[in-house]
């Protein structure tokens, strides 16, 4: 099996991706400093795929501790989540994102050369698009000035993988997954108060909220409030079984390559609220508020290169990601 490198492999998207590359046959080698997850994941985990994933505690910004890796496991490939991933955050502290984001980012790709591995999977974001001038978003549209340190960071990330060709990259542009696993064993573990709008959602429903506050209704938009493209987190992590075996496999492509991942569906805060209340037969408590500094008015994605090139399509609907959600949310109320 064809060991592969997974950072942040203990987080939301990252736990869905480990057990879509244990299905898929390969040997995900998890690398976590445990910073916005708990080792409660690996169970989940090893449950869904039947064996535990090989796990590491350690940090991207620790040159050693990455060698260690390296020299124990014979790794071919890296998928990089291991990132601080909250857009208001990162305004109030942008050091905090540039250290991590970026350092961890440098030192990861400094270990990769120095043992000869080329492959690399970039976790990268649609916030890359800023408040981009027309819907939907395609590859080729321009990067605008980033409107968060945040969104800095996956820019700043993505140029530092295209300047340097001896990385083999694919580059996945995430718009917002959502959703758990169907089996309810893994799904969103924010600590503390979550920063994305599905948690935040069914930890409302649940009474572990007083309310959801929904940051602005006054946006240029049919409901008031910002539009997104959500997709199932299920979806995205069987992307980066597709971007390994594109780059293990494709006979015509460059060192940098890059793909929207998303539904190409434009869904507004109002409407998710709305159907999560539809599929799930319960209220979500909610209030209106200021917007928030360094959120977009409206961005949604044109996916089909991701299907043209990897192969890869979201199949799952807005209905599945939102049963999904409240069902993991259930559990971990029931635990």
């Amino acid at each position: 099996m064809q060991h592969v490198l997974v950072t942040g492999g203990m987080g939301f998207i990252g736990s869905h991706t480990v057990v879509c590359l244990m299905e898929a046959g390969f040997e995900p080698v998890i690398f976590d400093n445990l910073c916005n997850s708990d080792t409660k994941v690996l169970e989940g985990i090893a449950r869904i795929a039947g064996r535990s994933p090989i796990f590491i505690q350690g940090d991207v910004t620790d040159s050693a501790q990455l060698d260690s890796v390296f020299e124990a496991y014979p790794i071919r490939s890296a998928i990089h989540f291991a990132a601080l991933k909250a857009v208001g955050e990162s305004v109030s502290q942008p050091l905090r994102y540039y250290r991590n984001n970026i350092g961890g980012l440098l030192e990861l790709l400094a270990a990769m050369q120095r043992h000869s591995v080329q492959n690399i999977v970039f976790s990268s974001s649609a916030t890359v698009y800023g408040e981009a001038e027309k819907m939907p978003v395609t590859e080729d549209t321009p990067l605008p000035p980033a409107l968060s340190p945040y969104g800095s960071t996956k820019q700043m990330g993505e140029r530092i993988l295209q300047d340097d060709p001896y990385f083999q990259t694919v580059c996945l542009r995430y718009f917002n997954p959502i959703g758990a696993h169907p089996s309810g064993l893994i799904g969103e573990l924010p600590l503390g108060i979550p920063n994305n709008l599905a948690p935040y959602v069914t930890q409302a429903a649940a009474g572990l909220r007083e309310a959801l506050t929904v940051f602005g209704d006054d946006y240029p938009t049919p409901d008031g409030t910002a539009v997104r493209d959500y997709l199932h987190v299920m979806d995205l992590a069987e992307a980066h079984v597709a971007a390994l075996r594109f780059l293990d496999e494709a006979t015509e492509r460059s060192a940098f390559e890059v793909f929207n991942l998303g539904t190409g569906r434009a869904v507004s805060v109002k409407e998710l609220l709305h159907a999560f209340e539809r599929v799930n037969g319960i209220p979500v408590p909610h209030r209106i508020g200021a917007r928030r500094q360094g959120d977009v008015t409206e961005l949604w994605a044109n996916p089909s290169l991701a299907e043209q090139r990897l192969g890869w399509k979201a199949e799952r609907s807005l209905d599945d990601m939102l049963r999904d959600a409240w069902n993991w949310q259930l559990r971990l109320v029931n635990q």
